[in-house]
């Protein structure tokens, strides 16, 4: 028995399917810890084989080798520290999300997640078996309740915990990033502490994976609720903790308090990484993009280079009859500012090749969207030549009011790879592109200063396919749109309460009408990072054939 641990809390950022990889970092972290003189790692949820690993735990040699590289890392605690870290693993014919205690050389003993999230972009049930409310872990006579990331958002598991003599919850998450969520964890985990009466840390990974990205922000909160440690977002880091038991219970001495980062701040931070590891994960060489001379493709442009260095960044300009001098000219500042590789590729011959051969079927027909589009998947095609060419991938540049209203063209702006901005609000973009020309945080690749030429922020938003356009020929002012689009897809409110915010009931209706029609293009866009409660992806699964209008 002892009155004092050091656990180390090793908030890393795992790669999902690479055992290898995650074994030798999980390596680095237990080595600096035994530098530090820690008793214990914690390690985030399913570390070994990176979250979600969804359908890859179905496979019996995935899980074979989760176990493996856990079984090789417990040979590393025979000189201590022990560790605590997450793996699927394969109980008879149930498979489990558990956490696996290595100590002296060897697996010691598991826990395994009791309940199962099935919501949102979860899908557990789906893959794994749940398994019994957990009880508490000996580890040097300290009895540490191990919940497991959704195990703390109800009551149960940590009731049952504190039941059976738990004294300090130790919790590996893998949380993904959404907008304010690091004030929601907060909450519960206060609740949580309240109910028990013990002390929490909260050890959540950090990176992009797909669509999702995990921004740490640890933390440890002591019994009478005040916060002990605060871990940065959006980085890897190792916190060394000191626990003492006294007269109270267990209580760890304060440590680091980090800056967590707000509003267009953490947007930014979030799409970034989402980007850079998308791109690194997949050993993309770099990203191309067209660059317009708008907003969208300008802040995507600059999270590419913040995310990957200029260097690694390539923006074509595509410009047609109806490019204006002006966007020829913003689109040119914007590529010097941020210091990449600019080309222009004028689509002319390209364009009037297509409606040539298609002259014979036209014939007769009026000029309409068929033609604009043609425009816009031109330039899809040579993007997509280009990238065949060089490697490097396509960014789509589409924001999500865009997206919801199906204001995009298949095969043509929805080319792509990946799209960083895929789950943001067009009125949020122009506050990211005014954020980042006035700060530049630590550790992006990008430079500082203006780095989005003003006239773009200014200017009228216009998709230039035809002679003076803009978006707001098709569609309502952003700033209404988007409030309507926000009551229709994160709020699921019926017509009638977003009509009381001072919409008409005519474009209420009409925007409701837009944002189903256009399910079938967003099935087949590119990933992009979720930023917000419900992005289009796994968390918004709508139909695509639908005869449902709200009339109420």
């Amino acid at each position: 028995m002892t009155d004092r641990l050091v656990i180390a809390l090793a908030q890393l950022n795992p790669t999902v399917g690479a055992v290898a990889a995650n074994l030798a970092k999980a390596r680095q972290a237990h080595a600096a810890a035994r530098e530090a003189g820690a008793d214990l790692v914690l390690y985030p949820e399913l570390y070994i084989a990176g979250y979600p690993p969804e359908d890859l735990v179905l496979r019996a040699s995935f899980v074979t080798a989760c176990r493996e590289a856990v079984e090789d890392l417990a040979r590393d605690t025979a000189q201590g520290p022990a560790i605590l870290i997450g793996l699927p693993w394969r109980d008879g014919k149930k498979l489990h999300n558990a956490v696996a205690l290595l100590n002296q050389g060897k697996i010691e003993t598991l826990r395994f997640k009791h309940d199962l999230p099935n919501y949102g972009v979860f899908d557990e049930k789906r893959v794994f078996d749940a398994g019994p409310a957990p009880g508490p872990i000996s580890f040097k006579g300290v009895r540490l309740g191990v919940p497991i990331c959704e195990d703390i958002w109800t009551e149960e598991s940590c009731e049952t915990l504190a039941e059976t003599g738990a004294e300090i919850l130790l919790v590996p998450n893998g949380s993904p990033f959404e907008q304010n969520k690091d004030d929601t964890r907060l909450n519960l985990v206060v609740a949580r502490v309240t109910e028990t009466g013990l002390p929490l840390a909260y050890l959540n990974q950090i990176g992009g994976q797909d669509e999702l990205v995990f921004d740490g922000a640890s933390f440890v909160l002591n019994a009478d609720r005040t916060l002990a440690l605060q871990m940065p977002m959006f980085e890897e880091a190792l916190a060394v903790t000191e626990w003492i038991r006294g007269a109270q219970g267990w209580r760890m001495n304060k440590g680091e308090i980090a800056r967590l980062p707000e509003k267009e701040e953490e947007t930014w931070l979030a799409c970034v990484l989402g980007l850079k590891d998308y791109v690194e994960k997949n050993r993309f060489p770099g990203v191309v993009l067209g660059l317009s001379g708008g907003i969208d493709s300008a802040v995507v442009a600059a999270m590419a280079v913040d995310a990957l260095g200029a260097d690694r960044v390539h923006c074509v300009m595509l410009p047609y009859a109806y490019t204006s001098r002006d966007s020829l000219v913003d689109a040119e500042a914007c590529a010097e500012a941020l210091g990449v590789r600019y080309d222009v590729v004028p689509i002319k011959e390209p364009v009037e090749g297509f409606l040539s051969a298609l002259k014979p079927l036209f014939d007769g027909r009026n000029i309409d969207t068929t033609e604009e589009n043609i425009q816009s998947r031109s330039r899809g095609v040579i993007l997509m030549a280009i990238s065949n060419k060089f490697g490097s991938m396509v960014l789509t540049t589409g924001n999500k009011s865009e997206m919801s209203v199906g204001y995009a063209t298949l095969y043509g702006d929805m080319n792509g790879g990946f799209n960083p901005i895929k789950d943001v609000y067009k009125t949020q973009v122009y506050r990211l592109a005014r954020w980042r020309n006035a700060n530049r945080p630590a550790g992006l690749a990008g430079p500082a200063g203006t780095i989005i030429p003003e006239r773009i922020i200014t200017k009228a938003p216009t998709a230039e396919l035809r002679e003076n356009q803009t978006d707001q020929d098709t569609l309502p002012p952003y700033d209404a749109l988007d409030d309507i689009l926000s009551g229709l897809v994160e709020e699921e409110l019926p017509v009638a309460d977003i009509v009381k915010r001072g919409h008409t009931e005519a474009l209420v209706r009409r925007v409701q009408h837009m944002l189903y029609v256009a399910e079938y293009k967003r099935r087949q866009a590119a990933p992009g990072v979720k930023i917000t409660r419900r992005n289009f992806g796994r968390d918004r699964r709508y139909p695509i054939v639908n005869g449902f209008r709200d009339r109420s």
